[in-house]
């Protein structure tokens, strides 16, 4: 599936809520919930790409969540709106909270030798044509795939820590595109 280490993280805007978290192990696809920043950080130690499904930038002329200056999208957001791919701006009331979790935790990655993109677990469903919220269709996806996953029951945060994951290795196999602007960048699959 991927050659180099690849961690998906579906992260969650608190602490308080689950992050769910995938990687490719020997034996299939493995996925966890994780908590706090610390738990995340310690996970990460192992894995060369992190793949986080979060805003990691600010728009251009936006120098922090708290200005209210009109400027709410980064030039990446635009093409992904151009292509028909809905998504909430991270100036809305809890993406604020997200985003400025995911700026930090990437900073604290980076600084550990980590390369860290921004990836969007909705791109990747709409992209592959499954709807974003129907676990059952998902996991079916994720089998027809040929992903060797657990039998077991997951959580939506576990399946977009999938797609997380699933998103970064396309990527590093060329099946990707990077949505690449002044402000940010995100990764999202070819169309199939």
């Amino acid at each position: 599936m991927c050659a180099v280490r690849v961690l998906g993280i579906d992260l969650a805007g608190s602490e308080k809520r689950p992050t769910g978290v995938a990687f490719k192990e020997k034996v299939g696809v493995r996925c966890s919930l994780l908590f706090e920043d610390c738990e995340i950080i310690e996970f990460s130690k192992p894995f060369t790409h992190i793949f986080v499904d979060a805003p990691l930038s600010l728009p251009l002329g936006r120098r922090s969540l708290e200005e209210n200056n009109g400027i709410h999208f980064r030039e990446c957001d635009l093409m992904l709106r151009k292509m028909g791919i809905r998504f909430f701006p991270m100036t809305l009331g809890p993406m604020r909270i997200l985003t400025q979790r995911a700026i930090r935790l990437k900073d604290i990655l980076e600084g550990l030798g980590k390369e860290v993109y921004e990836v969007f677990p909705g791109a990747f469903y709409d992209v592959m044509g499954v709807s974003r919220k129907d676990r059952k269709a998902i996991g079916k996806f994720y089998l027809n795939m040929g992903l060797d996953l657990e039998k077991r029951k997951y959580t939506q945060d576990e399946l977009d820590g999938i797609a997380c994951l699933l998103t970064g290795c396309m990527f590093l196999e060329g099946k990707g595109v990077l949505l690449k602007g002044g402000d940010g960048a995100i990764v999202i699959p070819k169309h199939p």
